[in-house]
């Protein structure tokens, strides 16, 4: 047996009696401590109908301490925002993706080191490839002469070349014109997954919904008198403010009872009717529009409601909603007035069949009585999937709603 290899054979023992399991690992483990003082930080499954995502940004730097699940990494999805966290505690030695790569389940990120100790690794094939790509401060001597050699035979090639005419000199541009270019004051930016979602699935509403809006305007009154006297006792039983979604959700609800059909959908050459009441509630966050659901909203009281409304939109903003919180949904609701929207026309949430838009408060003068009196008034809009309601079953559920808004009571008394 050659002397080279005896000092070998004992390592490789040494290693398989700690790795039995897996003995190919060794190579990409082949820089790690001893001890397993290493560790790969992965990305997590992301739910059942996402393959993949891409890598947003790293919330930590190499050389940062990090704790047990403490997230290093942000994986954008169509859907959600994944939070990649760190498998054990201990010190970011480096990462070995970058912000941007599409990423799926599995791959890995980033090294931690348990430790904190020692310095980042270079593989062997990594180092002969930097060296090679590094330049040689001091060439040998023998390279240097040829390339003196060289560099004077090329000298004396430009000197006896006849001289090109130089091109003409650029014009100068007129005082009229621009001093930079339009594109020089552009700035072009990738759409993340989720605008990408929300692009996609809003052009397939229009191409395939037979899109129309109904209107109408609502008395907010009794609803904001409602609120106004109740909202201490509310918040002081319940530990949630007094809204005024929980209102329209309730109105929701009873109008969707009343008109079935605004709550079915068309599949293929079927009409499925629901059962249930998922109220979808469209939320703008500064990643984009998510629309997270309230599940069975028909048996749910208005405490219930805001509560629900509240942690969704919660975990909305903040990025940490999961996929289940937003799948589904048999009708939605998207408050535009609480940007100071006066009136829209909403897109349908595929596959829905409706949607409810809400709009801002305007006091205008309204005639009540006989007598014309300033009034809150807010304007409503149904858009609707006209191939499978009409005009009259919407005009019924947005009446509805109008009906129940402008007097509360009549849930009370289911009229």
């Amino acid at each position: 047996m050659p002397c080279g290899s005896v000092s070998s054979k004992p390592m490789r023992e040494f290693a398989l009696s700690h790795r039995k399991d897996s003995p190919i690992r060794l190579g990409i483990r082949s820089f790690s401590s001893d001890n397993g003082d290493l560790v790969d930080a992965v990305v997590p499954f992301m739910g059942e109908s996402i393959t993949d995502g891409t890598l947003a940004k790293f919330l930590k730097e190499p050389g940062d301490s990090v704790k047990v699940d403490e997230p290093i990494a942000q994986v954008e999805t169509d859907k959600v925002t994944i939070d990649v966290a760190s498998p054990e505690a201990g010190v970011i030695k480096k990462f070995v993706a970058k912000e941007g790569d599409t990423v799926e389940p599995g791959t890995k990120i980033a090294v931690i080191s348990k430790s904190g100790d020692g310095v980042e690794h270079v593989a062997p094939s990594e180092k002969q490839k930097s060296d090679k790509h590094a330049p040689q401060t001091t060439p040998p001597p023998e390279k240097k002469k040829v390339d003196e050699q060289k560099l004077k035979a090329d000298n004396a090639v430009v000197k006896e070349k006849p001289k090109a005419p130089s091109p003409p000199p650029p014009t100068r541009a007129s005082a009229t014109e621009p001093v930079l270019p339009p594109k020089e004051r552009e700035r072009r930016v990738p759409m993340t997954r989720l605008r990408k979602r929300v692009a996609t699935r809003l052009k397939d509403s229009q191409n395939t919904f037979a899109l129309l809006t109904t209107f109408n305007e609502v008395d907010m009154t009794n609803l904001m008198k409602l609120r106004s006297e109740y909202k201490d006792a509310f918040v002081e039983k319940h530990g949630v403010k007094l809204g005024l979604m929980s209102g329209f959700v309730k109105a929701a609800v009873s109008g969707l009872q009343n008109q079935p059909i605004v709550n079915a959908v068309i599949d293929g050459d079927d009409i499925i009717y629901r059962d249930y009441i998922d109220i979808s509630i469209a939320v703008g966050t500064p990643k984009g529009l998510v629309v997270p659901v309230i599940r069975n909203a028909d048996k749910m009281n208005f405490a219930e409601i805001e509560k629900e409304i509240n942690t969704l939109a919660k975990k909305a903003t903040d990025g940490t909603i999961s996929i289940d919180e937003m799948a589904g949904g048999s009708f939605t609701i998207s408050n535009g007035g609480v940007y100071g929207s006066l009136l829209s026309t909403p897109i349908i949430n595929p596959p829905q069949s409706a949607i409810l838009g809400m709009h801002s408060i305007v006091s205008r003068p309204m005639v009540v009585g006989g007598n014309v009196v300033p009034r809150p008034m807010m304007y409503i809009a149904l858009t609707y999937d006209h191939r499978l309601i009409d005009g009259r079953e919407a005009v019924f559920f947005l009446r509805r709603i109008k009906d129940v808004v402008e007097d509360p009571r009549r849930l009370l008394l289911d009229i």
